[in-house]
């Protein structure tokens, strides 16, 4: 199982990475997280080592883990996005146990590695992408203005042709073609005259407000918050774990102001309740065409007795003769009166309407299921917030009162 002629899956062990912000944990807690991570993404089925280091700024772990199950019958199935799913549980655990979490990591190094702290200086190329993004921002006239900004910030310019490279630092020279999109020359041109739209990234940098995570913040801030008044009486109602899950939810769904939560929170409701009217209205319809081909059928197999029954103008032997069918025959008459059908509708039109509405209210069920779980998470969510918010607002009303 462990050998190395297993094709794709020619794996030993797999290695995650696990830090947590400076100063808020002990190696020994650190250590037993790290335990608590391996034996919930492996679900225990896999050997592991947890190493805990403290050679950095931040604590941090490294997690290796045997990629043959404790059973030597299976190798580790390795889930999409494993990345992602290890940094979920990481952050529950830390949530659940008071600590902070990351809000937007840096993608991993490794396939299994996840960043939570680890420092990285930026590349000569980030740096000079950097320094053009705040050239920039000063407006230059033009192409020549922005340059002289760029050598006023310590860059050096050279030209060649249609080719301009910077350097900084007594480092090579990087060219403007090999940053591509918003950092060519022609993109930077278009900056200045106004034609190119700021890069997504330096304006959510400069346009995001402050409060944008108060509402993250806060409920970290209260689950966290174990000696502060009120906390044992708050405990009571809610748990660490839910505030945990509250919190990854709202990361989940970027849900990072209260305001946005409510209003997410009333149109998950109005979409489970648009789509169950939807359903309703299917459901009603096909129970329509039901009772409408029973009488139709009825109808037609009644209709030449009901006519000999005219003919016959009413007998009353005649009625008792044929009773049951002359009543049906009446039945389904007034049945399409109630409906005010000028024309009966073919039994095949009828059939193909239905497989229509059944293929539909089909459909409509899957996104009914969606509908409704996302509409209890977040209406769960927003409960739970509101908790945690009510308990930090009463706990900064009696510090006032103190005061």
């Amino acid at each position: 199982m462990t050998g190395r002629d297993q094709g794709r899956h020619n794996v030993l062990a797999y290695h995650i990475c696990q830090a947590f912000k400076p100063g808020e944990i002990t190696p020994e807690l650190a250590n037993k997280l790290g335990y608590e991570l391996a034996m919930r993404f492996t679900k225990g089925r896999h050997a592991f080592i947890v190493a805990t280091h403290i050679d950095k700024r931040h604590v941090h772990n490294h997690i290796v883990f045997n990629s043959t199950t404790l059973d030597c019958t299976k190798k580790f199935d390795d889930p999409k996005r494993s990345g992602k799913i290890i940094r979920r549980i990481s952050d529950q655990i830390c949530l659940e146990n008071g600590l902070s979490v990351i809000d937007n990591p840096k993608p991993a190094r490794g396939h299994y590695g996840t960043w939570l702290g680890d420092e990285k200086k930026p590349s000569q190329r980030d740096k000079l992408m950097t320094h053009i993004d705040d050239a920039l921002d000063k407006k230059p006239a033009d192409f020549d203005a922005f340059l002289k900004l760029m050598e006023a910030s310590g860059y050096e310019v050279k030209r060649r042709g249609r080719r301009v490279s910077f350097r900084g630092d007594g480092k090579g020279f990087l060219c403007l073609r090999s940053l591509k999109d918003d950092y060519t020359e022609d993109a930077i041109r278009e900056r200045i005259s106004g034609d190119r739209p700021v890069p997504a990234k330096r304006k959510t940098a400069a346009t995001i407000p402050t409060k944008r995570v108060s509402l993250l913040i806060d409920i970290q801030n209260s689950i966290k918050a174990k000696n502060s008044p009120g906390y044992v009486r708050w405990a009571k109602i809610f748990n660490l774990k839910q505030a945990a899950q509250t919190l990854l939810f709202l990361q989940d769904n970027d849900l990072t102001e209260f305001d946005v939560l409510q209003e997410k929170a009333q149109k998950a409701k109005d979409d489970f309740n648009n789509i169950s009217v939807r359903i309703n209205a299917a459901d009603s319809r096909m129970k329509e065409i039901t009772t409408l081909q029973k009488h139709i059928g009825t109808y037609s197999k009644t209709k030449d007795i009901f006519a000999a029954y005219r003919k016959s103008k009413y007998s009353k032997k005649y009625l008792a003769e044929h009773e049951q069918a002359i009543t049906a025959h009446r039945a389904a008459k007034q049945y399409f009166n109630e409906l005010n059908l000028e024309k009966l509708p073919t039994i095949k039109s009828l059939q193909t309407e239905y497989a229509t509405l059944s293929a539909d209210k089909k459909k409509l069920y899957a996104e009914y299921r969606v509908s409704r779980k996302f509409m209890q998470d977040i209406l769960t969510a927003k409960q739970n917030a509101e908790q945690l918010l009510n308990y930090r607002d009463m706990a900064k009303e009696k510090e006032t009162e103190r005061d």
